[in-house]
């Protein structure tokens, strides 16, 4: 057990300070606050922009507690004349954010409110860490603020002579200021971190070669902040954390991007990776190698370990490849860059040329800069000397902001044996945009003219509609003529473009299971009439066409044919519904002429993903080769596949158009099953998904969270890891984000021209399926379970663990009611006589004037709001295993809700199941049951079912308009209320007499079979 642990808080520095005298300035010290201790730092007088470099140790009484504790740092400006001290603002840290002192940074944090009416701004600089050195003794508390030297800014008053693990004095640099290095402290002793030994001074210059900066970029590790739990009774392990990490714009610090030394890039959400990108173009005049004088050239990269392989032509001395391959930065082993052209053979391939490169005069591009043009070099034999054929190639340094890294080739994509180009195609990132879906609204009227096979009976026919997979068939019409009439609506999903044409054929039911086709008709859907709101369509005749090939001469001879009478429209007015009505991702309709400029940009960065579980085994051991998908509208983004990897980094940034803030952006994690031979055919396997709410992000503030995959199996929730992503949203009209939150949800179409429950589901369906389809062509394909598992498919099917979630969502609901009852209750009880006293005189206040009602409601919720805002969540809302039912699921209920629909499980297993959903049925029946006794005892109060009750309610009636009519209403509430809140000495055990009344009422029941 560590005794000695300690709490370490260096006060570096503030910046940009509130004025607080008269000449424009402040005189600021710090106060701490931990654990029941306070120290207080020097005074800097008349200064704006302090610099303390002041250290000071705290005891941790309970080092169990620690994650319960928090740190407070207030600044105050000293006023000398009257002796006091004004507040400057205030930093607080949790114990979740303590880190030992090898992970320790200084961060500056943007001074915080201590009201709603105090008024700061300005950076304060803590570094806070945690230290166990026996050595190390804690601070002595400061005398009064007024006998404070103020003569040596580095040592602090009254504080024992401690360690610090910077000795050597370095000036500080007011640019330095948003730079996260350790900042030495020039007045204390190296302690056991760094030895008993002088360190050396530790200085920040621009790196000279390339590869030291990127190297000075990749020391920023994230940095836990602190942990939120949606419950208390939430595990920890799976609640949400806050972090810190180091992104391509600065260090992320309470949601603020603290900019560093650099200048930021376009990709600012994302840690920033340098990649050694070689573009291979073409070759000219290789050199013949094969006895008939051909040549089957390819190219290998490689540097190191790595080696990427072009695809190899067949007998082409002038071949053209044009693939980019990008090898990581991080993971490169050596500092010469081979480049070789081979000649493909059966047995072994030839060596052709190569050419080197070293890594250290490889130029660097950072975008917007312009793509390096490729230049032409001169092969080389293995000897160096130069040799027949050049090679066209473009050699630099960039990141993951450059145009080429979607489309390359990735070294820390590649398997542990060589990939082939085909295969390749599987793992790189890559952007979709799903197709545009139109609802088809067909309206069947009527047919005329049909000619059965059997001339001596009438028809009985109904016609079938189809659009690609989708079939669906109107009533049949038992006519008792030639004609039929059916004026029914059938509606499909087609999506941009048109592939599928409408298909309808009119079918007579000749006998049981037997059906003859009259005719057909194909309408091409590029070709049907599109309206984006609810004007009528004009109807068309179109002909029958016989199924079977007749005769032309037979088709001159016929004089008419058979007919159908149709309305078809694309209805362009409504939202194709292709996910979860609750975790939608778009709003807007069809028809682009009704969308609304966007309000705002939704920026994402995929940062990394840790703690993966293994999804399969290679090499006997367990891996996981994953991905990530996004998902937001009709843009899909997939990261590239990193292979081998429990622990990936992706560092990829996408960007989205919002239209509306009530939507969700859904990430998911997958392992990717389509490497090699044996998995190729195999489901790509889900890892778990995070759902963010568009609405509950601040506007311009960074989310860097890391977020637990949770994923319910059949043997209950686990945890498959945690994904870490950064999230800005960015408003750019406010006034139209305001305007959404008075539109409804959905477009108009959908309240002027409703559709059905069934109707929904079934187009639901259609249209997961069109969506699933078009993306899994595109390549690489996004395959149809992903989309199925993004899109939430199966949200809607039965499941007891889901029932239960909702019952008791809606009891919290109703928690409030219950709550106010339950207090109103100990008022008219008098459990505590003052506050009924303090309530008595209160309601007599709003009866004597009751036009202050309204106004005192609302006044009520209005400071119950200012209230609740110091509290506000500062974190997306996170899946919770309590809120869902997860934690105490039956395992039974589980194995129900994973069956696949239609059953699979034994007949015994699913009698047992229908016995126990009647059960739970007949609770639901019996509540249903009660609530429609009351209204139909509310109804037989005026129906003369019981005469002698409605008698006297009548009665009752008569007699209180009379004394409402000459009483005043503020006495007659005054009376009442004062009834109602009544001493218990005036009560009785059995209930009231209205509520007797009420309940000898007669009701239906006595009907009910």
């Amino acid at each position: 057990m560590m005794t000695n642990l300690k709490l370490g808080v260096e006060v570096v520095s503030a910046h940009n300070l509130l004025p607080k005298d008269e000449h424009g300035s402040s005189s600021a010290f710090v106060e701490l606050y931990f654990d029941a201790q306070r120290f207080r730092s020097t005074i800097k007088e008349k200064d704006l922009n302090p610099v303390w470099n002041e250290s000071f140790y705290f005891n941790i009484s309970d080092p169990s507690n620690l994650h319960y504790l928090t740190l407070d740092a207030h600044v105050y400006n000293n006023i000398r004349a009257t002796n006091s001290r004004s507040f400057l603002g205030k930093v607080c840290l949790t114990g979740n954010s303590f880190v030992p002192y090898s992970d320790a940074v200084v961060l500056h944090y943007p001074l915080e409110k201590r009201g709603i009416f105090s008024r700061v701004r300005g950076e304060l600089g803590l570094k806070v860490y945690i230290t166990d050195d026996a050595s190390i003794k804690s601070s002595t508390p400061l005398p009064a603020i007024e006998s404070l030297p103020t003569k040596d800014p580095g040592l602090t008053y009254g504080e024992a002579p401690t360690l610090d693990p910077m000795s050597n004095p370095v000036p500080h640099k007011r640019v330095e200021r948003h730079t996260f290095h350790h900042l030495p402290n020039p007045n204390h002793q190296q302690h056991q971190h760094q030895n008993h030994s002088s360190a050396p001074a530790i200085t920040h210059h621009v790196p000279k070669y390339v590869a030291d900066e990127m190297k000075a970029a990749e020391t920023q590790p994230p940095k836990l902040v602190r942990m939120y739990s949606g419950s208390s009774s939430q595990p920890v392990d799976y609640a949400l954390k806050e972090t810190s990490p180091f992104l391509g714009g600065g260090r992320v610090v309470g949601g603020r991007v603290i900019r560093g030394d650099k200048t930021a890039s376009t990709y600012d959400l994302v840690e920033r990776m340098y990649f050694l990108y070689v573009r291979v173009v073409k070759a000219r005049d290789l050199p013949a190698m094969d006895v008939t004088g051909s040549l089957d050239p390819f190219v290998e990269v490689r540097i190191g370990n790595y080696r990427g392989i072009t695809k190899h032509f067949e007998k082409k001395q002038n071949p053209e490849w044009n693939q980019v391959f990008a090898f990581s930065r991080e993971r490169m082993q050596a500092s010469v860059l081979e480049v070789v052209i081979k000649d493909k053979d059966l047995v072994k391939d030839d060596f052709v040329g190569v050419m080197r490169f070293d890594i250290n005069e490889v130029p660097l591009r950072v975008p917007p800069d312009s793509p390096l043009a490729p230049e032409w070099y001169r092969l080389e034999d293995k000897k160096g000397e130069k040799i027949k054929g050049e090679l066209m190639l473009a050699v630099w340094i960039g990141t993951q902001a450059d145009e080429a890294f979607p489309d390359a080739w990735h070294s820390d994509a590649a398997t542990p044996v060589d990939i082939t180009p085909a295969s390749s195609t599987v793992i790189r990132s890559k952007v979709y945009h799903a197709p545009r879906l139109w609802y088809v609204r067909v309206n069947v009227v009527e047919a005329q003219d049909l000619v059965p096979s059997e001339k001596s009976r009438f028809p009985e026919v109904y016609v079938k509609v189809q659009i690609g997979n989708q079939v669906l068939k109107t009533k049949t019409c038992q006519a008792r003529t030639f004609s039929a009439l059916w004026n029914e609506d059938l509606l499909f999903v087609a999506a941009e473009p048109f592939e599928d044409h409408l298909v309808l054929s009119v079918e007579d039911r000749v006998g049981p299971g037997k059906d003859e086709i009259i005719g057909r008709v194909i309408i091409p859907l590029s070709s049907v009439e599109k309206r984006a709101d609810d004007r009528i369509i004009h109807s068309r005749w179109f002909n029958l066409e016989k199924p079977v090939a007749v005769d032309v001469d037979q088709l001159k001879k016929d004089k008419f044919s058979s007919r159908i009478h149709l309305r078809v429209c694309l209805d362009g007015g409504y939202h194709v519904l292709d996910e979860s009505t609750h975790y939608s991702s778009d709003l807007r309709p069809t028809a682009k002429q009704l969308w609304r400029p966007p309000i705002g940009i939704l920026e994402l960065g995929i940062l990394n993903a840790v703690g993966l579980h293994p999804m399969k085994t290679r090499d006997g051991r367990g891996t996981s080769d994953t991905y990530c998908v996004a998902k937001y509208g009709h843009k899909w983004v997939r990261t590239r596949t990193l292979i081998d990897n429990l622990s990936p980094k992706y560092n990829e940034q996408y960007t989205w158009e919002v239209f509306d803030p009530a939507t969700v952006l859904t990430v998911g994690v997958f392992d990717n099953s389509q490497l090699g031979e044996k998995g190729s055919n195999g489901k790509d396997l889900k890892i778990g998904k995070v759902r963010i709410r568009i609405s509950t992000l601040e506007t311009g503030r960074v989310y860097t969270h890391s977020y637990p995959l949770l994923v319910l199996h059949s043997s209950g929730v686990k945890k498959m890891g945690e994904l870490h992503l950064a999230i800005r949203f960015t408003c750019i009209s406010f006034a139209n984000m305001l305007y959404q939150y008075s539109r409804p949800l959905l477009p108009k179409m959908h309240y002027i021209r409703p559709f059905t429950v069934m109707q929904l589901d079934m187009l639901r369906h259609q249209a997961v399926n069109i969506v699933a389809l078009r993306l899994g062509r595109a390549e690489p394909p996004l395959r149809k379970e992903v989309v199925e598992y993004m899109s939430d498919v199966d949200s809607h099917l039965w499941s007891m663990r889901r029932s239960k979630a909702n019952f008791f969502r809606l009891m919290t609901v109703f928690s409030g009611l219950f709550a106010a009852g339950k207090w109103f209750g100990d008022i008219c009880m008098w459990k505590n006589p003052i506050t009924t006293v303090l309530v008595h005189v209160l309601y007599l206040m709003l009866a004597c004037f009751p036009e202050l009602i309204l106004p005192t409601v609302f006044l009520y919720m209005f400071l119950i709001g200012i209230w609740n805002y110091r509290y506000r969540p500062r974190y997306p809302p996170h899946m919770n295993t309590k809120i869902s039912q997860a934690e105490v699921v039956h395992p039974d209920e589980l194995d129900e809700e994973f069956d696949t629909f239609p059953t699979s499980r034994s007949p015994e297993l699913v009698r047992m199941r229908y016995d126990r959903l009647r059960s739970v049925a007949g609770r639901i029946q019996t509540v249903v049951g009660d609530i429609a006794t009351q209204g139909e005892r509310f109804q037989a109060l005026l129906s003369w079912r019981d005469p002698r009750a409605t008698a006297i309610f009548v009665i009752f009636c008569l007699v209180a308009a009379l004394v409402l009519f000459v009483t005043p209403f503020q006495v007659i509430a005054a009376l009442a209320g004062f009834y109602m809140m009544r001493h218990p000495r005036f009560r009785y055990r059995t209930p009231s007499v209205p509520i007797n009344f009420f309940r000898r009422l007669p009701s239906r029941t006595d009907s009910m079979l």
